[in-house]
């Protein structure tokens, strides 16, 4: 099931949040054995078989959760149920998203191998890193251990962030399970935060990936022109669909009491290599910092080691996004840009911010392409078109087509790229604490009320004709 789909808008969410704030308003227990259920539900909405994959690894979790708080109490390390957690939760992660594709690299080298053909849960990725986080915060100390496992359950299979994330460690919610406050601030807005990322989805992103399609598409673009309006549209479209479904994440967990924390930043204006990654999927770069490099070493022990360190982070990063070498090459070349980053950290201070940013989103379009791309031959094909090493014309009538026809659309895909609803709402406020344009103000919030409504409008007049897009990240 998708948020940004009629069933969910019309039926799941209305019915879900009717029964949880009318006959469960007053038991805190009912109202999360209800999201439970409502949230296997949501998961087992298209393949049931899955809904009890996700139990087999809240229970399994559950348990090693109380092993670990066993040995802790025991004085004991915690080494072994660490040890066992992760062995399980990357075995099933690996029989699921990577054991065909390395029988067939294995086949591909000569060997006789069986090539089975696997269905991948939705979100596997996501829901496995919650689940060892669990474990992980327990082992550690970080948050206690839940005796409830119905609690374990709900943090786990929650429902708003399950499928594509935003990651949310174990330790950030641990005391909101039973303890959240639901006011009428929040829930408005989290329904504010909804529509914005519903529009984002829908309005901006799956626009954007028509474009995108059709150029990355068999044979690739036809010319210059194209090459670059394909790859600064998936540029948007993966930041507005992604973007777009952890606002959508948040502002849900917001309408039942949840706090998530911040998924993205602004990523797009970003001056270095660092700065984008502290503003782009921040849940999984912090979980890597937190779980692997760290724990590895970080920059503690001199130059060489932090470096092995980062080549690993950066290796399992390109992993986890998905069984291609495309992924495995795009995590490298951020290793290799961060790298440089730090080994040369005073190389671009000289450079206006300006610069700096362009020169940094003309790195992160790039690694795009090699994201987008159905093999590393393809992506390299696309880039040398992008920088004519291929000879390619430099304009088509394709490129002027899809430009001419999505100019609207690519405007206000670059100003949601900045914070400039905010930026002019700021600078109205200060205009009103001055007294000279109070007015101003006001008619911002009424207008701001208005397009929110419009946008939902809009939205479900889209999904009702069917022209909507599964969100990227529920590959992964």
């Amino acid at each position: 099931m998708l948020f940004s789909s009629p069933i969910f808008l019309f039926a799941f969410l209305p019915i879900v949040l009717a029964v949880y704030y009318g006959p469960l308003r007053s038991t805190r227990r009912g109202q999360n054995l209800f999201l439970l259920i409502a949230s296997l539900f949501f998961y087992g909405w298209a393949e049931p078989a899955f809904a009890l994959v996700m139990v087999g690894s809240i229970l399994l979790n559950y348990s090693l959760g109380l092993w670990a708080a066993w040995l802790r109490r025991k004085k004991k390390s915690t080494v072994p149920a660490v040890a066992v957690a992760a062995v399980c939760n990357l075995s099933l992660l690996f029989v699921f998203k990577y054991l065909t594709f390395v029988l067939a690299n294995l086949r591909s080298l000569g060997a006789n191998v069986p090539l089975w053909d696997i269905v991948l849960p939705v979100g596997i990725s996501f829901f496995t890193f919650q689940a060892l986080s669990y474990v992980l915060d327990v082992a550690r100390g970080d948050a206690p251990c839940q005796k409830n496992p119905l609690h374990v359950g709900l943090y786990i299979a929650f429902f708003p962030q399950l499928i594509a994330g935003p990651i949310v460690k174990y330790r950030t919610v641990a005391e909101q399970i039973q303890n959240r406050r639901e006011t009428w601030e929040h829930f408005s807005q989290g329904c504010y935060r909804f529509l914005i990322g519903l529009g984002k989805k829908v309005l901006l992103s799956n626009q954007l990936a028509v474009i995108a399609d059709a150029a990355f598409g068999t044979g690739g673009p036809d010319s210059v022109a194209m090459a670059w309006l394909g790859s600064l549209c998936y540029t948007l479209q993966i930041f507005f669909d992604f973007g777009g479904y952890s606002d959508m994440a948040i502002g849900l967990g917001k309408m039942f009491g949840f706090q998530f924390l911040e998924n993205f930043r602004y990523p797009y204006l970003a001056a270095s290599p660092s700065d984008f990654w502290k503003r782009w999927h921040i849940s999984l770069s912090t979980w890597f910092r937190d779980y692997v490099y760290i724990p590895l070493g970080g920059n503690r022990k001199g130059k060489y080691r932090t470096i092995l360190n980062m080549f690993l982070v950066w290796l399992l990063t390109g992993i986890w996004h998905g069984a291609n070498w495309t992924f495995i090459l795009w995590g490298l070349t951020w290793f290799v840009a961060l790298a440089c980053q730090r080994l040369l950290p005073d190389r671009n201070v000289c450079l206006p911010l300006w610069l700096r940013r362009v020169l940094t989103l003309l790195l992160v379009n790039a690694t795009w392409v090699l994201f987008r791309a159905d093999s590393v031959g393809d992506a390299f094909s696309f880039l040398g078109t992008m920088f004519l090493w291929n000879a390619p014309p430099l304009w088509s009538v394709q490129a002027g087509y899809y430009l001419a026809q999505n100019v609207v659309v690519l405007a206000a895909a670059a100003l949601a790229c900045a914070p400039t609803a905010t930026w002019l709402r700021g600078r109205l406020a200060h205009l009103s604490a001055r007294n000279a344009l109070p007015a101003l103000l006001n008619a911002w919030d009424a207008l701001c009320a208005v397009a929110t409504v419009c946008i939902l409008l809009v939205s479900a007049a889209y999904l009702v004709k069917g022209t909507y897009n599964p969100f990227i990240y529920f590959n992964f």
